[in-house]
C-alpha cells in the first residue's frame, strides 16, 4: 500500500506523542474550590462528593498547606453559614466581620501566595436559597446588584484578589467594577460567570452549602428566571460579550463537559482568559462510575480536563485539582 502520509508515524512512541501533543495540563491551570463552615475541628465529607470536604478555619490551615505544597496557585472560596444568619436581604453577605470575610483573612495569613477568588452571590445567605432578593414572587435584579456590590467590596477589603459573581443578574459586572474602583480596589479582578446555565449538574454543590432553592408557594422553585436555558447557544455569546464590555477580567463557563461548544465559541470570540467549572455533578459521576469499576478514574479525569483545554479554556475550577497536581508531580499522567 503506497501512502506518502501516515498519521500513525506521529503516534509510534510516548516520546513522539508527547512532542506533538497540542494541549497539556499543569498545576498553573487549576482553581481549587474550597468549602468552609463555622466551627472548630470540622473536616466533614460531602456525601454526594466522596473525597471532598467542608472545613472549619482551623482544619482549613492544613488543607491550604497541602494546596501550596502541590504547586497550586489559586482557590475559589464558598462558605456555608448557619440558618440564623439567613434572610431575604442577604445582608450577612457584606458583614465586614462575616464568615466569608474572616475566611479570606485566614487564607491570606496562612498562605499569602495563594490567589484568592471569592464567590459573590446571595444564595448561601438567602432564606429561600436564591441568588437574589425575592419580592412579589420574583428574584429582583437591581436591588440584588446593589447587595452584590456591597458584598464584593467587603471581600476586597478583607483581602480577596478577585471576586467571582455567580448570580447571573443583569448589569452586575459594570456595577461591581464601578463599586470596586470607587472603593479604591482597582486592582481587584472580576471573574464573571458569564455563561452559567440552569443545570441539573449542581445538585451535590447545593448539598455542600445547603443552598438549594426552597419549595415555597409563589416563589420560583428553580433558577431558570436568571440562569441560562441549556438549549441556548447564541445567548451565551451575547452574555459573554456584554460582560467583557462591562469590565470582566476572566470569563467563566459553567458547567463544563456538557458545554464544551460554549467554551469553544467563547474562545473564538474573545481575547480574555476563559475559565470553566467542572461542577459537582461531573465530579460525582466520575467518582461513582470509578467506584463501580466502570471507569478508570485517573484516565477519565485526565480526558475530561484536557477536553476543556482543547476547547479553549485557560483555567479549570475542578474538585480533582489536588489529585491531578499529585499525578503531575509524580509524572503519572
Amino acid at each position: 500500500m503506497e501512502l506518502l502520509n501516515r498519521s500513525r508515524r506521529l503516534r509510534t512512541s510516548p516520546a513522539i506523542r508527547a512532542m506533538v501533543q497540542e494541549n497539556s495540563l499543569s498545576v498553573n491551570d487549576f482553581i481549587v474550590p474550597l468549602f468552609v463552615q463555622e466551627g472548630s475541628g470540622v473536616k466533614s465529607e460531602i456525601p454526594s462528593m466522596p473525597g471532598y470536604y467542608r472545613y472549619s478555619l482551623d482544619t482549613l490551615t492544613d488543607e491550604l498547606n497541602v494546596i501550596v505544597s502541590l504547586g497550586l496557585k489559586s482557590v475559589l472560596v464558598f462558605v456555608k453559614v448557619g440558618d440564623e444568619l439567613k434572610d431575604n436581604t442577604g445582608k450577612e453577605a457584606y458583614n465586614s466581620n462575616g464568615f466569608m470575610q474572616q475566611t479570606i483573612k485566614h487564607i491570606k495569613s496562612v498562605a499569602p501566595q495563594l490567589f484568592v477568588m471569592t464567590d459573590v452571590a446571595l444564595d448561601p445567605y438567602s432564606i429561600v436559597g436564591h441568588d437574589g432578593i425575592v419580592a412579589d414572587g420574583k428574584i429582583v435584579n437591581d436591588p440584588t446588584v446593589e447587595a452584590l456590590c456591597k458584598m464584593a467590596v467587603s471581600h476586597a477589603a478583607a483581602g480577596a484578589d478577585m471576586v467571582a459573581p455567580s448570580d447571573m443578574m443583569d448589569g452586575r459586572i459594570l456595577a461591581l467594577r464601578i463599586a470596586l474602583d470607587e472603593a479604591g480596589f482597582e486592582d481587584v479582578g472580576i471573574m464573571s460567570y458569564a455563561a452559567k446555565y440552569a443545570s441539573s449538574f449542581y445538585g451535590p454543590f447545593r448539598e455542600a452549602l445547603d443552598s438549594a432553592p426552597v419549595d415555597m408557594q409563589d416563589i420560583p422553585k428553580d433558577k431558570k428566571t436568571y440562569q441560562m436555558d441549556p438549549a441556548n447557544r447564541k445567548e451565551a455569546i451575547k452574555e459573554v460579550l456584554q460582560d467583557v464590555d462591562q469590565g470582566a477580567d476572566i470569563i467563566m463557563v459553567k458547567p463544563g463537559m456538557p458545554y464544551l461548544d460554549i467554551v469553544r465559541d467563547t474562545s473564538n470570540e474573545i481575547e480574555q482568559p476563559i475559565s470553566v467549572y467542572q461542577v459537582s455533578g461531573e465530579y460525582a459521576m466520575i467518582k461513582a462510575a470509578s467506584a463501580n469499576g466502570w471507569l478508570n478514574e485517573k484516565e477519565a479525569v485526565y480526558e475530561s480536563l484536557i477536553a476543556f483545554k482543547r476547547a479553549g479554556a485557560s483555567l479549570i475550577a475542578s474538585y480533582f485539582a489536588k489529585d491531578v497536581a499529585k499525578w503531575l508531580n509524580e509524572q503519572s499522567i
